[in-house]
């Protein structure tokens, strides 16, 4: 007898316990504000991004960076194919990455960025007008 109450209550306790939780929206716009206050060593960069042909590339105007090929690129590259119309084209992005010099012996832009956070993938602008197309 003492056994089934003891069942009985315990079941209880873990039916009360156990509730539906409501899933909370993300303010993306305030994630935004606090990844550009935060003091992790990483920086915010704003600028154009492609991946093609095994190479990850992000051009800011003042500079151009090798990007660290891994799951968080790959993640950027799926969100940019959106908006691209030719595998070539460049997405506009804002990403929180870690800076760093690339190795003497490797190939490449003096500096590369690791992507640690995704913060803004944007459409390119149509009225852009720095694009060389070759044609036959």
């Amino acid at each position: 007898m003492i056994r089934n109450t003891f069942a009985i209550i315990l079941c209880l306790a873990l039916f009360v316990s156990c509730k539906n939780e409501e899933k909370q929206d993300v303010n993306l716009e305030e994630n935004r504000a606090k990844s550009y206050d935060q003091n992790d060593g990483f920086i915010t960069v704003k600028g154009d991004f492609v991946y093609f042909a095994d190479a990850a590339v992000l051009q800011t105007p003042k500079e151009i960076y090798g990007v660290v090929i891994d799951e968080n690129m790959h993640l950027l590259a799926e969100q940019a194919k959106a908006f691209k119309t030719e595998d070539t084209d460049m997405v506009p992005v804002t990403v929180r990455v870690r800076k760093f010099e690339k190795e003497k012996d490797e190939e490449g832009w003096q500096y590369r960025v690791e992507i640690k956070e995704i913060l803004k993938v944007e459409a390119p602008d149509p009225n852009k007008e720095d694009v060389i197309k070759l044609a036959n």
